[in-house]
């Protein structure tokens, strides 16, 4: 079940802008979004909650938006990063509670940080790691990052696991991963029991340490 619905504000509408409204809106939010080209919003003006044309370096643009009512506030403007620092800080200091900056280089994450950004998105970077570390192994289905540090699999398990349970593998300890559902036809079925008998028809979602999760990939 998805919680209340967020506040979020879009600011610059390029491929990545347009895709973050248009899931945001879809997934029952309010968004506003806002470009200094009309032809940029044009077109989405029908899905999202608003949609104004405007110069976001202008502060008094961004005052006009009351940017601190947004539980979010995305800075898209990867191609113009002298603007994507401005805004970012202007954001900030007009009382904005989080802001997520998009990059283009992975040189200008460390400054967007400095000047405000709670958080920064490189979607290229993401992308590739995620490919990369997906399509590295035979029978990875999906890939989440949840950190540098963590991630989950969806992966089929391992032939050696067929017709034993969780505790005769002994996963966690074995192999340092921890199952954290099973699931078959599209259907999740969480925290499975110990005494659960694995099946090769259906797929695991596993979580554990990047690296551990590096070692194990290369078994599957």
């Amino acid at each position: 079940m998805l919680t209340k619905k967020k506040y979020i504000l879009i600011i610059g509408i390029g491929r990545f802008g347009r895709y973050l409204a248009s899931k945001f809106s879809e997934l029952n939010n309010e968004v506003m979004i806002i470009d200094h080209r009309e032809d940029k919003i044009s077109d989405l003006i029908s899905v999202v909650t608003s949609a104004h044309i405007g110069d976001c370096t202008n502060i008094e643009v961004l005052k006009s938006l009351g940017v601190a009512n947004f539980d979010i506030c995305f800075v898209c403007i990867g191609s113009n990063f002298q603007s994507s620092i401005e805004i970012t800080s202007q954001l900030k200091d007009l009382g904005a509670p989080y802001v997520i900056a998009k990059v283009n280089r992975e040189i200008h994450e460390k400054f967007l940080l400095r000047n405000g950004a709670d958080e920064v998105i490189y979607p290229e970077k993401e992308s590739a790691k995620k490919t990369a570390l997906r399509l590295s192994a035979n029978h990875v289905f999906d890939y989440i990052e949840l950190t540098p540090e963590y991630c989950i699999l969806e992966i089929p398990p391992l032939h050696s696991w067929i017709g034993k349970t969780i505790i005769d593998i002994d996963v966690r300890s074995n192999y340092k991963i921890n199952i954290l559902a099973t699931k078959n036809n599209n259907e999740i079925f969480p925290l499975p029991e110990a005494n659960y008998v694995f099946k090769s028809e259906e797929h695991l979602i596993v979580a554990g340490n990047r690296i551990d999760i590096i070692h194990f990939m290369k078994k599957l």
